[in-house]
This record gives C-alpha cells, sequence and structure tokens, in this order.
C-alpha cells in the first residue's frame, strides 16, 4: 500500500517480540529499501542470511540493496547464491539480468532475462528490462516489440492510462481518421518520440498532440500537429491513440531509419525576441551548462553530476550559462563565484528553454531533457553520459544517430566523472580555439 513508515514500525515491533525471526528481518530490510536506508536495510539482509544461509529470497533481496548501493559484484554474487539455492527462482534471475547490465554484460543479462521469461512468459518486468538491453546493443527489432512491456512493468512506473477508443500500432489505415499521440514518460522522451508526428500525418490523420502543459507552446511548432493540448485538458474526439514512445515500433525504427532531420523543433518568435533582449549582445561565445536532471528520477544518482566536477571547464575563457531551473544545495553560491549567468527564475516553460538554448553556441548536459532539446533543434551538444548508459545513447560510440549535433562522452569502467571533465575540458579549448 506504499506505507511504509507504518510498515517499519510493525516489522520492528515484531522484532522487538522476537529479534531472530528471519521473515521479519528480512521484511524490515525491504522496507527500510523502500525508505531509502540503504546500509540499514543490508544490514537486516545479511543478519537474516547469516541466521538462514540458503534462503534465496533473502539473498535476492540482500541483492537488490547490493544494487542500489552500486556494489554490483557482490550483489551479482547474492543472486548466483539464490540460484543455486533455487534455479528456477524467475525473479531473482531478472534481478541478475539487471545487474548484469549495469556491469555492461549485455549477453548475460539478455541470456538471464530469457530464463526469467521462460519461467514466467508475462513476467512484464523481465520482459521490459530484456527491451532496454536489447535497444542499447542496437537490436532494434527486438527490442521495440519488448519495450511494449513498459506499461504492465511496475519497474518502468509509468502510470496506466485508460482509453475507450483502440491503439494503434501502424497496421490499419488511418487516412481521414483523428488520432491521440499522447506523452507518457518524461520531458526527455516526449522531446525525444514527438519527430513521429509528421510521419503520422503523412498517413493522412489529422493528429492530436497531448503532452505536459510546459511542453505544450513548444509543440506548436512541430510539424504534424493540427492540435496540441495539456494533459488534463478536455481532449476533442478521436478515433485511434498511440503513446508516442511506441511510435518506433509502429513505424518499425531500425538504427539506420531513425528520423534525425534537424531541427524538428523551432523556437516561438516571442520567446526568441525576449531572451535575445535579456542576454544582450555581449562578447564571446556562450556555452550553456545543465549538470542535474529530475532528482526523483530512479537513477538520478547516476547521471547528474555535482556542479563542482565541472568547475574545470569553468576556467575556460567563455560565457558560461545556467540551463539549470531548479539548483541543488550549494549551486547558487559556486555560480556566483564563478560568474556564471543563471536565469532560473526567467524560465517558464521549455519555450523558455529553447529560445536561451538558441542563443548559445554549445550546450554541455548530462543526460535530461536539456540534452533532448539542444538535440531537436540542432544546437551543438555534448552529452556526458554514465558508464551503463541510458539505452537511446547505444554503446560505445562518440555520436548519436537520435540527434547528428549531438557529441557524446562516456564514463570509462572506473565510472567517475573526473576523466570526463577532463576529456571535455580538451574538447572545450579546442572548440573555443577554432571559433575564435
Amino acid at each position: 500500500m506504499g506505507r511504509s513508515d507504518e510498515a517499519l514500525r510493525d516489522f520492528e515491533r515484531a522484532l522487538a517480540c522476537e529479534p531472530d525471526h528471519v521473515e521479519a528481518l528480512t521484511n524490515r530490510g525491504v522496507v527500510l529499501h523502500d525508505l531509502a536506508r540503504y546500509d540499514e536495510a543490508l544490514a537486516d539482509h545479511d543478519r537474516a542470511i547469516a541466521m538462514r544461509p540458503g534462503d534465496a529470497a533473502v539473498l535476492n533481496n540482500r541483492g537488490v540493496t547490493l544494487h542500489k548501493l552500486r556494489r554490483f559484484e557482490q550483489a551479482l554474487a547474492s543472486y548466483n547464491l539464490a540460484l543455486a539455492s533455487r534455479p528456477d527462482y524467475a525473479e531473482a534471475l531478472a534481478n541478475r539480468g539487471v545487474t548484469l547490465s549495469d556491469l555492461t554484460r549485455f549477453d548475460e543479462a539478455l541470456a538471464s532475462y530469457d530464463q526469467a521469461i521462460a519461467l514466467r512468459p508475462d513476467d512484464a518486468d523481465a520482459h521490459f528490462f530484456k527491451s532496454l538491453s536489447s535497444l542499447v546493443t542496437g537490436d532494434f527489432e527486438r527490442g521495440w516489440i519488448e519495450y511494449e512491456w513498459r506499461r504492465k512493468a511496475p519497474s518502468a512506473r509509468i502510470t496506466t492510462r485508460h482509453f475507450s477508443k483502440p491503439l494503434w500500432l501502424g497496421e490499419d489505415d488511418i487516412a481521414g481518421r483523428t488520432i491521440l499521440l499522447h506523452s507518457e514518460q518524461g520531458f526527455g522522451d516526449t522531446i525525444q518520440f514527438c519527430r513521429y508526428v509528421p510521419l503520422v500525418a503523412a498517413r493522412g490523420a489529422r493528429v492530436i498532440l497531448e503532452v505536459e502543459e510546459p511542453l505544450c507552446e513548444l509543440m506548436t511548432s512541430l510539424a504534424g500537429a493540427t492540435e496540441v493540448i495539456a494533459k488534463g485538458d478536455p481532449r476533442p474526439d478521436f478515433d485511434w491513440h498511440c503513446p508516442l514512445p511506441s511510435l518506433p515500433l509502429t513505424f518499425k525504427t531500425r538504427l539506420e531509419t531513425i528520423p534525425s532531420d534537424v531541427p524538428y523543433l523551432r523556437v516561438p518568435k516571442h520567446a526568441l525576441e525576449h531572451w535575445d533582449a535579456l542576454l544582450g549582445t555581449g562578447r564571446g561565445l556562450r556555452i550553456g551548462l545543465a549538470w542535474a536532471g529530475n532528482a526523483k528520477h530512479v537513477r538520478d544518482m547516476e547521471r547528474s553530476i555535482g556542479l563542482r566536477d565541472l568547475l574545470p571547464l569553468l576556467e575556460i575563457d567563455a560565457r558560461f550559462v545556467s540551463l539549470q531551473k531548479e539548483l541543488r544545495a550549494g549551486d547558487a553560491e559556486i555560480l556566483s563565484r564563478r560568474n556564471v549567468l543563471r536565469f532560473g527564475g526567467e524560465f517558464g516553460d521549455f519555450a523558455d528553454t529553447a529560445a536561451l538554448i538558441s542563443q548559445l553556441d554549445l550546450v554541455i548536459s548530462v543526460d535530461t531533457a536539456v540534452a533532448h532539446l539542444a538535440g531537436a533543434l540542432g544546437k551543438p551538444v555534448w552529452i556526458l553520459l554514465t558508464h551503463a548508459p541510458d539505452w537511446r545513447w547505444l554503446l560505445e560510440r562518440d555520436h548519436s544517430p537520435w540527434y547528428p549535433s549531438a557529441r557524446l562522452f562516456r564514463q570509462s569502467e572506473t565510472r567517475e566523472w573526473g576523466s570526463v571533465t577532463k576529456r571535455v575540458r580538451d574538447a572545450l579549448l579546442e572548440f573555443t580555439a577554432t571559433a575564435r
């Protein structure tokens, strides 16, 4: 029921009565994990294992917590022990696959997911995790099919929406009909997948595009959308619907057929004029920085960077501009000391962010909506990626088939940002020398 604090109190009462009750102990560990108290959760799991060494469920739970603590090799060992005790443990097989993916051992991860699915064919999480490993390795044919399981997978955290009209996945003729294309995940996903709207319109359909309100004005520049509405507003009648992230499947997208013409989004004229006046005509290169994404994102600890990690960049002779709408603790002081321009209070919606980006020479961003927006606008963007990146950035390459203007800087196996920052700094020195 999500009432973790109450559950914790009850398990603590149980353990006060019977301190060695293994089920109460490991369940308290699960609750502590849900409360992001991972070290305490691990202590409970370790104690439970000491009392019941071969318990597969306890070993699986311990693996989940070790994974969250980014102790991947230990998590893998815990799952292997669980599976040695119970070889048909589908949940442990799926969780093992997730850890193998974070270790970038994707072939083994896919094999683990396949084993889980063979045991439980309707395991939505296993199918969803399999889709991510398939997509990141470039297997779009299998990946998009498996990605449809996301709407049933608890781990995907997608809010279920029910429509009275049928789902369109490309097989039916929609000429002369009205179709609702709707956002489903984060802002970045919507910006990435809205590129398919003109392709849907080319099938002869009248397209209604439903997105989060902060994206509405920007999306009015998108070709193919007859009407753009905000989520929660009354919807016109429609005949079909399709979530934006399902459109790559609908159009049978492969690496070589990704629709990558940019820009496919454009800045509203009034926003452009406002930000042009706000920035003025100062000299020098303007470089935008975005170092943190949504703090509530499940992978925020991996994707976001501390502003201090980017300090070597600020030593370069250029005009730096913060693209962060919200700052984290300590950021404001650093920006002020380094004379970085910031306009957090001026950002009304994504049209404002797009207008500011359009005034810059380069954007440097972690994996967040700002990176997608810069790419959709055709602006040069350097994207800083974790060692085990989100599926859309694929592996090993330094460019993106989704965004021709993007350059990718990846973590090494050390999973630290210092070496990434150094490579970005070297590239930035070259960029500024060439641009002058």
